[in-house]
């Protein structure tokens, strides 16, 4: 298994995620979404995987505004410039991937 958890730092449901997999002694790598970023790659595999409506955080500042783009491929564009819109935390296990807090959903991955 290869984990990786994109968050926030301050972000609660990241820390939870990254609890859930200390405790099952699971190794994982932690990406701070704010400083590092997905790559176009990894957004895109994350996007097929969970949809992109589903990776908006509504409670991020400027996601307000993101309803109002025609396209879906604006919303990814902007998503992908600004990615403190983002929900997070992102658990990404090779091609499949979680937005929030889903532990039911990585009991199937171990």
């Amino acid at each position: 298994m290869n984990i990786q958890i994109f968050g926030k730092p301050k972000c609660f449901d990241t820390k939870k995620a990254e609890r859930y997999f200390k405790e099952r002694r699971i190794r994982f790598q932690s990406v701070d979404i704010t400083r590092y970023g997905l790559s176009p790659r990894e957004f895109d595999s994350v996007r097929r995987a969970v949809g992109l409506e589903n990776m908006i955080d509504p409670k991020a500042r400027g996601a307000e505004l993101l309803p109002y783009l025609a396209l879906e491929e604006q919303k990814a564009e902007k998503l992908l410039e600004d990615q403190t819109m983002i929900r997070t935390p992102i658990v990404r296990n090779g091609k499949q991937a979680t937005v929030g807090y889903c532990p039911d959903v990585w009991k199937t991955w171990e």
